[in-house]
């Protein structure tokens, strides 16, 4: 070997350990991105769920079918889901639309989720 190779050898020396290090660190932040986008989602259908099920109950609630004012029953119902009622509104006597907000926060925010639920399509009210 040439002396020059040997100079070029030895100043690449420990180039191998900062590419796994720099690769090491690009591999973490991708699966922290991942790991933060999977728990948005999941915090985002839990907040839609929490609104069905209290639009559910609420609308129940409306038509007569459970006791209870519509809109309390909706927070009564939210609140088991670890959620609380943003809006409810009651439209058309029997139709229930309520807006929820997880009680839980995310980086990203808070999750929110909206319902509305009423009679099937042709049924009236008892």
């Amino acid at each position: 070997m040439a002396v020059t190779e040997r100079r070029v050898l030895r100043a690449e020396r420990g180039s191998g350990t900062v590419l796994a290090l720099a690769l090491v660190f690009v591999l973490l932040v991708a699966g922290t991105a991942v790991g933060l986008l999977a728990q948005a989602g999941v915090l985002a259908s839990r907040a839609a769920a929490a609104a069905d099920l209290a639009a559910l109950a609420a609308a129940d609630a409306a038509r007569g079918l459970a006791p209870g004012e519509p809109c309390a029953v909706a927070a009564e119902v939210a609140a088991r889901n670890d959620a609380r009622i943003s809006s409810c509104s009651i439209e058309g006597g029997d139709t229930v639309q309520v807006g929820t907000e997880l009680l839980e926060r995310s980086p990203f925010g808070i999750a929110t989720g909206l319902a509305r639920a009423g009679p099937p399509a042709g049924e009236r009210t008892p």
